[in-house]
């Protein structure tokens, strides 16, 4: 419940900065006149879509994940393997105080795992059979300490606000450009001509893009922390084994929706500020210096 308070408190608060900002620069009343942008609808309706998608992934993504790898949650423990990871994650959850993830494995070569969950009491863990195949205990049990740490800091919400936040204004700001060009470049006097339509797509397609880049800065920034948290859990040694026997394999990504799920991620895109994961060699000169 204080996690939603809190997605709820940064929604409105977002809506107050906006409103506030554009209010004291005079943007408000400028793009009002002769019947302009309503700025009170435009941040309402910019909210609503920036933060109810962000909101219902958040909501689903036990459920999506499960779908999209496969995973099949262990109720029941048919042998000593799955006994293990079921004990080691309710030790390290304890450890952690939060509550008994769902641990479940999913059928893949590539060695990897994630964690998922819109509460840290009601989470999901869960590695490829090829990270256990690949990995020893110990790096396993540093692997399963790294994605319940993502759970105990409250990441995938923490993820869901930063996106929602960089949605409002990308939706708010495209079409604050694709007025000011329609009214000042095309001279459009009453409602809007195509040049603003046109302008807005672009502009948010130029603006995403800039605001993936923020996104993916945080995300990266957890996968220190997680790296730190981990640490914690199991001893850094541990974790700097596992993370080396990554950086040792050929690792294919997650699905597109689970990249910035996973212990290794992908590489993102582009270049470096598209990456959803720091660099492996990053990752454990982070945990050497602890």
């Amino acid at each position: 419940m204080t996690r939603i308070m809190l997605y709820l408190g940064t929604n409105i608060a977002v809506l107050l900065v906006l409103s506030f900002t554009m209010r004291l620069l005079g943007i408000d009343g400028m793009l009002n006149e002769q019947g302009g942008l309503d700025m009170n609808s435009l941040l309402v309706m910019a909210a609503v879509i920036g933060f109810g998608g962000s909101f219902i992934s958040l909501m689903i993504s036990k459920w999506t994940a499960k779908r999209l790898t496969g995973a099949q949650v262990i109720t029941d423990p048919r042998n000593s393997t799955e006994r293990w990871l079921v004990e080691t994650v309710a030790r390290q959850a304890q450890q952690a105080g939060i509550g008994m993830p769902e641990v479940a494995i999913y059928n893949a070569p590539e060695p990897n795992a994630f964690a998922t969950g819109a509460n840290r009491n009601n989470a999901l863990v869960a590695v490829s059979t090829g990270l256990m195949q690949s990995m020893t205990q110990d790096e396993v049990e540093a692997v399963l300490a790294h994605e319940v740490s993502h759970i105990a800091n409250g990441d995938m919400v923490t993820m869901a606000l930063i996106q929602g936040v960089v949605n409002t204004f990308v939706i708010v700001l495209s079409r604050v450009i694709g007025h000011m060009v329609d009214r000042v470049v095309f001279k459009t006097e009453n409602g809007h001509g195509p040049a603003f339509w046109i302008t807005s797509i672009i502009a948010e397609l130029v603006l995403g893009f800039l605001a993936s880049i923020i996104v993916m800065w945080f995300s990266r920034q957890r996968e220190y922390r997680a790296d730190a948290g981990a640490a914690s859990l199991v001893g850094a040694p541990k974790m700097v084994a596992a993370l080396k026997r990554l950086a040792g394999t050929s690792s294919e990504p997650l699905p597109d929706q689970l990249h910035a799920m996973g212990i290794s991620g992908g590489r993102g895109g582009l270049s470096a500020l598209l990456m959803t994961h720091p660099p492996l060699e990053s990752r454990i000169a982070a945990l050497q210096q602890r």
